[in-house]
C-alpha cells in the first residue's frame, strides 16, 4: 500500500511538471499556487488536530467539530468589528497586532467554550455507550450548532475585514512574485501552534496523561490519572487549536457563513484519515499535503479549480480503501479499531 502511496505522488508530480512545460502558467503561478496550498494545509492542520486528539483518546468521531471551528471564526468577526469600530484594526501598526491577538484569543475561547458543552451534554453521558451512538450524537450537534449559527448570525455571509497590518502584499524583488501578509501570518501562526501542540503533548504532565489515557484507560486510572480531567483538557486543546483555525480560515476567505464549517471540517476529517487518524504528526503531514492536493491537483488535472473539494474527497476515498490507517498511522488494535 505504500508503494501505491509513493506511485500516486510520483504521478501527481509527473503531471504538475507537464502541464507546467505545456502550458502558459508561469512561474509566479506555480508560486501562488504553492504558497495557497501551503496557507489550507496550515488552517486544516489546526482543524484536523482535533479530531485526532479526541480519536485518540475516546476513539470517536467529533463531527462537530469543524461548527466549534466556526464558532470561533464568528466570534473573531464580531471582535473585528468592535476593534474597527474603534479605530484599532486599522490604527496604528502596534493597535492592529492587538487587534489580532485579541480576535485570536476570543475566536479560541468560545471554540473552547462550545467543545466543553459539547463534550458535557453530548458526549459524556453516551461515554459506554455503542459506538454509534455517540457517532449519531455528534452529527446531530453538527447540525443543531449549524443552524443555531443561521438563526443568530443569519444566511447573509459576514465579511472578514483584514487588519491594516496584514492586508498588504509582499513582493519579492522583480520576480514578479508576490504573497499575501495574511498568507504569511496564517501559516507562521498555525506552525508555531502546531509546534507548541507537540510541546504540550511530549512535554507536558497532562500531555504524557493523555498519551496514557489514549494506550489503556484503565491502567491509566489505576496509576492515579484523571481520566474525566483528560478528557476534557483534550477537548479543550482541540477546540482552541480549531478556533484559532476558524479566525484564519475567515481572514483567509474574507467571509464567513453559518454553515463555514461544515466543507472545513470534512476536508480537516479527511486530512487527519489521510495522515492516520489518532496521530498528530501524521494529522499535520495530511493537512499539508491535502492544502498542497488542493491547490495543484486542479492545475495539474486539466480540471476547473471548482473541483478542488472533488479531489479532496477522492483523496478520502482511495486513502480508505488502499491504506485506512493513513499514510503514517499505525494498525489498530482490535480494542481501538
Amino acid at each position: 500500500m505504500r508503494t501505491f502511496g509513493i506511485i500516486v505522488v510520483l504521478l501527481l508530480i509527473w503531471r504538475i511538471v507537464y502541464v507546467a512545460g505545456e502550458t502558459n502558467y508561469t512561474f509566479q503561478y506555480w508560486i501562488s499556487q504553492l504558497t495557497n496550498g501551503l496557507v489550507l494545509g496550515g488552517v486544516y492542520a489546526l482543524i484536523a488536530l482535533g479530531y485526532t486528539l479526541v480519536y485518540g483518546i475516546l476513539f470517536m468521531i467529533n463531527f462537530a467539530h469543524g461548527e466549534v471551528m466556526m464558532m470561533g471564526g464568528f466570534a473573531g468577526y464580531f471582535v473585528l468589528q468592535g476593534m474597527t469600530a474603534l479605530g484599532w484594526s486599522n490604527g496604528t501598526t502596534a493597535q492592529s497586532i492587538l487587534s489580532i491577538v485579541i480576535m485570536m484569543l476570543v475566536g479560541m475561547l468560545v471554540s473552547v467554550l462550545t467543545a466543553v458543552l459539547l463534550e458535557r451534554l453530548a458526549y459524556r453521558p453516551l461515554r459506554t455507550a455503542p459506538r454509534l451512538v455517540p457517532l449519531i450524537s455528534a452529527i446531530g450537534a453538527s447540525f443543531f450548532l449549524q443552524y443555531s449559527a443561521l438563526r443568530i448570525f443569519g444566511a447573509t455571509p459576514h465579511p472578514y475585514k483584514k487588519p491594516a497590518v496584514i492586508s498588504g502584499i509582499w513582493k519579492i524583488g522583480e520576480s514578479g512574485i508576490a504573497i499575501s501578509y495574511t498568507g504569511i501570518f496564517i501559516f507562521i501562526t498555525s506552525i508555531v501552534l502546531m509546534l507548541a501542540l507537540r510541546l504540550i503533548v511530549n512535554r507536558t504532565k497532562m500531555g504524557r496523561a493523555m498519551r496514557s489515557v489514549a494506550e489503556d484507560k484503565t491502567i491509566a486510572t489505576l496509576m492515579g490519572v484523571n481520566v474525566d480531567q483528560v478528557i476534557v483538557f483534550t477537548f479543550v486543546l482541540g477546540a482552541a487549536l480549531a478556533g484559532a483555525g476558524g479566525v484564519m480560515f475567515g481572514l483567509h476567505n474574507t467571509i464567513m457563513r453559518f454553515n463555514s464549517g461544515f466543507i472545513p471540517g470534512l476536508k480537516a476529517f479527511t486530512a487527519a484519515v489521510l495522515g492516520g487518524i489518532g496521530n498528530v504528526t501524521g494529522a499535520m503531514f495530511g493537512a499539508l499535503l491535502l492544502g498542497l492536493l488542493e491547490a495543484f491537483g486542479p492545475s495539474a488535472l486539466g480540471m476547473p479549480t471548482e473541483y478542488k473539494d472533488v479531489i479532496a474527497f477522492s483523496v478520502l476515498v482511495l486513502v480508505l480503501i488502499f491504506r485506512p490507517t493513513g499514510l503514517i498511522g499505525e494498525v489498530l488494535s482490535e480494542k481501538k479499531a
